[in-house]
Parts: structure tokens; C-alpha cells; sequence
């Protein structure tokens, strides 16, 4: 290391504004993530990280621009730098004990006594760099930490090796194509006694308290298998919640905005629960997954908007360089276009005015017309309304069954109710106790039934002006209406 007198100066990255806070949007995000960057990679594995920030998501799993790879920082990238919203829940199933391969003998040279392993991946305990046939002792001979590429970066500390020396190195790197959909889908492991994969989306109220909005898993759901277990996945969470799906349309099958509608259904992306989304996004040269863009945009909507999901997220500008395929080819709708797609239950991008998000409608439409399974918002409205609920009212679950209860329910829901009324947010919202639906054997067996009547606002989807020539208004003009 070079012998330091005087004075140094040292220049931090430019900090990001502080992410805001969508209580009403939590993601859940299953995928891979670059975890030899982390101090203890096995630790990483099949295990639900809630991260309110950057720092958090980097110490927890990771952080690499390479999203092919690790698709969990597809999530982090457009939360916390596109749109600077937070929580996100990550959940990765990328093993370094399984989902490895060994690497011997790789070749690098010294320059001024330090030099990169262009390599990413690399499990740096496993790491053996050699000087010829003599291996070098860590910590002795050399120093190694990764650098700003995820690189191993080798310094050396022995005077025994030339500051121009040719070295060898030797270890295992993460194979991140050794994944498969399985990995994501997850279950129960019976020997290890742990869920794995989608599997653990249970897991994460039980583990922080945290109601999730979205779950989506960006680089796997244009598979159909995993877009089937996401649907599934999203009903009935720890036996009462509910979130949305947010599933991509596979991109390097389907390559015309007239070929979408054929595969979605063909494919089964058409719950209620599910937004699906075609195509992909570029920023800059970054290609990213309209799922991980979506969930952020959701919840940035959500932020701006008290956490309470009763506005659309179409029409919202992005801030992408454009729409492309996997193969990085562009892709411009025009509104027909991209009309025809919203028609059919399937979200967009369009380039107008600036590029916006584009479609009001659940992957269930046209299949379904009811506006609490068919529009986006008013089905986000539903499932926000009773996860609510069930949190609210959790403490007077085996309370005694008496007037008291039914009361204190039904006011305090109509109280609540009125508050978003009067903000616009609600058009109507109101609880009632009703004697048919309350029969004594299910009093006496511990059962009472409230029925609660939601009025969501529907997005304004069609705005129309009838323009009419006024022949009057002309003659008034010239003649001054004489």
C-alpha cells in the first residue's frame, strides 16, 4: 500500500433522496441476487429481507447492474433509483452452495502491485491465488475485495511478488443460469424443515408485520408456470390477505403487439389478482421488466396519494428511454394500438408526451366486466379495504358475542369510511349487521357476519367533448348580435 503523508481526499457517491413510503404497496420480489457481495452468502438463501432503502437492499443481498443475472435488483433499481419508493420484501433462491461453478487456474496480471479478476460471482472464500505453483497466503501475501464492477480487485502485500506479476486464482463463482423455475416456484422442504421460492410469501407477515400490495418476481413471471403459482399465491396470504400479481408477457416469444393477446390466453394470464404487462423497459442502456417498473410505479402512486390505492397507475409518466423486446428491438404502440391491448387486459407503454404507462384493466378482462375484478384500482381498493380489516379488528377475534362488539365494529367502520368519502378517495363505504344473515346456530357456534358496501371510483378511462359549429355565435361575432 502506498505510504500516505499530507493530505487525502476521498469523494462519496451522490446520495439518493430518501425513498417515501407506500404502506398500501409492499412488494414482495422472488428472484436471484448477486450474494458474494454479502458478508455471509449461505445466509442469503430462501429468506425474506424486508429493506426500507438502498443500503438496506445492498447489505442484505447484494447489488449488480448485470439484471440478467440477478433479477431481484431489477426491483431495486426502479424502487429505489427510477421511483424512490420503499418497502420492498426480496427473497432470493440463488444457493452459492448449489448453484455454483469452479474455476481453476484464471490468469490475471499485476500493475503497480494490484490487479482484477475479471471475473462476477466470485465466492471469495473459496478464492486461491497462486504465484506460479506457490499458493499465496490471504491477508499475508495479498489483500482481495471486490470493486465498484463486483470484481475481485487483488492487492499485493508481499515483497516476494513483483508489482508486474502474472498470477493464477483458482474458486468458485455463482452460476446464476443454474436456477430454474423450480428454485422460484419453492415449496416445503420436509428435510430442512423450510419453505422456499413463492412458497415464502407466508412467511413475511409473520416475520415483520407487513401487509404485501404486490408480488412479483421479474426475470420469471413470462414463464406460465410461475405466472400460475403467482396467481394462485396472492389469495388468501396467511388465510385471509390478498395482493396483486404483477406478471410480464414473454418478450422473446411474443414480438407484435397483435401476437399478445393469443399468448396471453393461451398461457392463463387472466386472474383478477394479476396485472400483465407487455413489453419490457429500456433506461439507458439498462433493460429491465415491466414487473419490476409496474410495482415500483404502484407504489409511488400509492405514496403520493396517502397510501390509499384508489387512483390508477395508467398514465403515469415513466422515466425509460423506451420500450423494446428482449432482443433490445424498439417497440412504439400508437394509442389504437395500445388501445387494442388495454382491451384485452393487457398494460402498455405509451410514448405520449413522454413515456406513460398505459391501461386501467386486471389480466381478467374481457373475460370479466365487474368493475371490483376488472379495473386495477378499484380491485387494489378491495384488496387494501379487507387486509384493513382483518388487521383492525384482529384483537376482538374471541371477544364475547354481544351487542357491544357489533357496535363498536359497525361505527368504527363507518367512521373510517366517511373520512375517505369526504377526501374523495371513496365514493361510499358502509357496514351493516344484519339479523338474516346472523342465524342462531351461528351465533352459538361463534360465528357473526357483517356486510360491508365499498363504492370505488372507477378511473376516468374515456373522456369525450362533442364538438359543434355554432352558426349563431359566428353571426354575433360579425354583426355583434343585431
Amino acid at each position: 500500500m502506498a505510504y500516505k503523508h499530507g493530505i487525502t481526499l476521498l469523494e462519496n457517491p451522490t446520495s439518493l433522496t430518501p425513498p417515501v413510503t407506500a404502506e398500501s404497496a409492499v412488494q414482495i420480489v422472488v428472484g436471484t441476487a448477486p450474494v458474494h457481495l454479502v458478508e455471509n452468502p449461505g445466509s442469503t438463501v430462501n429468506k425474506p429481507f424486508l429493506v426500507h432503502n438502498l443500503a438496506g437492499a445492498v447489505k442484505a443481498v447484494g447489488y449488480s447492474e448485470n439484471f440478467e443475472s440477478f433479477t431481484l435488483c431489477e426491483s431495486i433499481y426502479a424502487s429505489f433509483y427510477v421511483k424512490g419508493v420503499a418497502p420492498l420484501v426480496l427473497i432470493n433462491v440463488l444457493d452459492p452452495a448449489i448453484h455454483k461453478e469452479a474455476i481453476v487456474d484464471k490468469a490475471f496480471t499485476l500493475s503497480n502491485g494490484q490487479g482484477v479478476i475479471d471475473e462476477e460471482g466470485v465466492l471469495l472464500e473459496s478464492l486461491v491465488v497462486t504465484n506460479g505453483a506457490t499458493p499465496l497466503v490471504k491477508g499475508t501475501d495479498y489483500l482481495v475485495a471486490f470493486d465498484d464492477y463486483g470484481k475481485p480487485s487483488v492487492v499485493k502485500l508481499s515483497s516476494t511478488i513483483t508489482d508486474d506479476a502474472s498470477l493464477k486464482a483458482s474458486f468458485d463463482k455463482l452460476d446464476p443460469s443454474a436456477v430454474t423455475k423450480a428454485d422460484i416456484i419453492g415449496g416445503y422442504d420436509a428435510v430442512a424443515k423450510q419453505y422456499k421460492g413463492l412458497e415464502l410469501i407466508k412467511n413475511v407477515y409473520p416475520m415483520f408485520n407487513v401487509v404485501t400490495g404486490s408480488v412479483l418476481a421479474p426475470g420469471w413471471s413470462h414463464d406460465p408456470e410461475v405466472a400460475a403459482i403467482l396467481q394462485a399465491k396472492v389469495r388468501k396470504i396467511n388465510g385471509g390477505f390478498n395482493a396483486m400479481a404483477i406478471l410480464d408477457i414473454d418478450t422473446a416469444q411474443v414480438t407484435s403487439y397483435d401476437e399478445v393477446l393469443a399468448w396471453k390466453n393461451q398461457n392463463g394470464y387472466n386472474g383478477e389478482q394479476a396485472i400483465a404487462l407487455w413489453p419490457k423497459v429500456k433506461i439507458g442502456d439498462k433493460q429491465l421488466h415491466y414487473s419490476a417498473l409496474m410495482g415500483a410505479t404502484i407504489a409511488a402512486v400509492d405514496a403520493d396519494n396517502d397510501s390509499v390505492p384508489h387512483k390508477s397507475p395508467s398514465n403515469e409518466s415513466v422515466a425509460i428511454s423506451g420500450a423494446v423486446l428482449a432482443d433490445g428491438s424498439d417497440v412504439y404502440l400508437d394509442k389504437e394500438e395500445a388501445n387494442h391491448l388495454n382491451g384485452n387486459g393487457i398494460v402498455t407503454l405509451l410514448n405520449w408526451n413522454g413515456w406513460k404507462t398505459w391501461g386501467n384493466n386486471t389480466a381478467a378482462y374481457p373475460n370479466t366486466t365487474d368493475p371490483k375484478d376488472r379495473f386495477i384500482s378499484i380491485r387494489r381498493i378491495f384488496n387494501w379495504w379487507g387486509n384493513s380489516f382483518i388487521l383492525t379488528y384482529f384483537d376482538k377475534v374471541d371477544d364475547p358475542t354481544n351487542y357491544r362488539l357489533i357496535e363498536s365494529i359497525i361505527d368504527s367502520e363507518n367512521i373510517r369510511a366517511n373520512g375517505y368519502v369526504g377526501r374523495g378517495q371513496l365514493a361510499g363505504a358502509k357496514i351493516e349487521f344484519r339479523q338474516e344473515l346472523n342465524p342462531a346456530t351461528d351465533i352459538l357456534n361463534g360465528k357473526i357476519t357483517f356486510i360491508q358496501k365499498i363504492a370505488a371510483y372507477p378511473p376516468a378511462e374515456h373522456i369525450e367533448n362533442i364538438l359543434e359549429f355554432d352558426p349563431q355565435m359566428l353571426t354575433n361575432a360579425m354583426f355583434g348580435g343585431a
